[in-house]
């Protein structure tokens, strides 16, 4: 009897979370299931925050071999360490780079989310292997994606300075669209760095990917987070009733009451989000059934209500405290299997622990099971496995003396790293 797929992978250690690719494609073959689409590639991530080590995972859960660079005086734990053999060497010390390059050379994808230049301060910028069209010195490895992404545009005023996601939110304009009484809010770091970054880089290395079949040379693909807003928004009808008026007051930013949150009687919350009038109709029919004889002081809304926004200030009211006569689930049931655009906001808990394909309309039981995405039906994504805690995570240099074996280094030459300090400290072991 041939193992299944998480039968090969159901074993995996906690503290191993990575790929034995013979073993993946020999158990894909068995069970005549497809390898994963990017088993073929090789990845080479330097380490970074966020958005560069999601760029990585997103590759690794499709099949990727992804080899993560650490620096050795990184200890955090990554979460997106998922799927990657992890090794560490300081691109400062001169025979950690040349070890650096052998490594780039047999590469398909390289992942930089360092600073505007520093790679080329190492010797490792895309010059290196891509070829220099100034000098016409050849490259190391042609046919290599160099994948990079920035928070600002590596030529322009902000190149040299730090930032995080609120920082390239507010430049970008995305943030003066947030809703706020006195001032913007702002959302978790999904929007700009993993959204705007890490997806936005994923799909870059994908199309080069696609291009290189075709001439069969690498590219840099560059990404800056959410560099793809202002564009969006300059082409943006002014005449729709999106972002025409004060923060707060448009349809889409909390102003309108058919889009928007409300309090339930045991204080969780609804999300309601019935925009197009077809949508309006079934949650006015589900609400209102649900409230018979419910007015407010005689007035109830009618199908055209959201049209009239003079109305919208007692819609709203209305909302408000129909919501407040039941509770959250109740009005999960109330609203579940129909086109209203009502659901109840889930806490990280309850998302977590919900269960996928469950029959039930309770809040607790609506959303899916964490898996990677998007779903192939022929060439799935790795199963993830034996991962129980943030220790899982932390696996700084735990593969180095592995991964430098597969590229030829002899016991003397590792010696040699130890010794230079390539690996951190001199008293750092493999």
């Amino acid at each position: 009897m041939h193992p299944s797929i998480l039968d090969v992978y159901g074993h995996i250690n906690a503290s191993r979370p990575h790929l034995d690719y013979s073993r993946l494609i020999a158990a894909m073959a068995s069970t005549h299931v497809s390898a994963p689409p990017l088993a073929q590639f090789k990845v080479v991530e330097f380490a970074g925050i966020g958005p560069g080590p999601m760029v990585g995972m997103i590759l690794a859960d499709f099949g990727a071999n992804v080899i993560r660079v650490d620096r050795p005086s990184l200890s955090t734990p990554d979460v997106f360490n998922r799927g990657k053999r992890c090794i560490t060497l300081n691109a400062k010390v001169p025979s950690a780079r040349d070890v650096l390059r052998r490594l780039i050379e047999r590469a398909d994808i390289l992942i930089d989310p360092s600073r505007p230049g520093f790679m080329e301060s190492v010797d490792l910028g895309p010059n290196v292997f891509l070829g220099d069209p100034i000098t016409g010195k050849e490259g190391r490895n042609r046919r290599l994606i160099y994948a990079r992404l920035a928070g600002f545009s590596r030529t322009g005023p902000h190149k040299n300075m730090a930032g995080h996601d609120l920082s390239y939110l507010a430049l970008s304009g995305v943030l003066s669209l947030f809703p706020g009484e006195k001032k913007p809010t702002f959302p978790l770091n999904i929007l700009g760095s993993f959204a705007g970054g890490s997806v936005v880089c994923a799909l870059g290395i994908l199309l080069a990917l696609v291009e290189r079949q075709q001439s069969g040379l690498g590219q840099v693909s560059g990404t800056r987070y959410i560099s793809t807003f202002p564009i969006l928004h300059s082409l943006y009808p002014t005449s729709a009733r999106v972002f025409t008026g004060p923060r707060g007051t448009n349809m889409l930013d909390g102003g309108a009451p058919f889009y928007d949150t409300y309090t339930c009687a045991d204080g969780l919350w609804m999300s309601v989000a019935c925009v197009e009038p077809h949508f309006f109709r079934a949650f006015l029919d589900c609400f209102c059934a649900a409230l018979p004889g419910f007015t407010l002081d005689g007035w109830r809304p009618t199908y055209e209500t959201p049209e009239d926004h003079s109305s919208w200030p007692r819609l709203r009211e209305f909302m408000d405290r129909g919501f407040k006569m039941h509770s959250r689930d109740y009005w999960t049931r109330v609203f579940h299997g129909t086109d209203a655009c009502a659901l109840p906001v889930l806490s990280v808990t309850e998302a977590a622990a919900s269960v996928s394909g469950s029959t039930s309309s309770s809040a607790e039981s609506m959303s899916p099971v964490p898996a990677p995405h998007p779903e192939l039906a022929r060439t799935p994504s790795v199963p993830i496995n034996g991962i129980t805690s943030a220790d899982s995570f932390n696996m700084r240099g735990q593969h180095t003396d592995e991964v430098l074996s597969e590229l030829g280094l002899t016991k003397e030459e590792k010696i040699q790293l130890l010794h230079d300090g390539a690996l951190g400290k001199r008293t750092a072991r493999l």
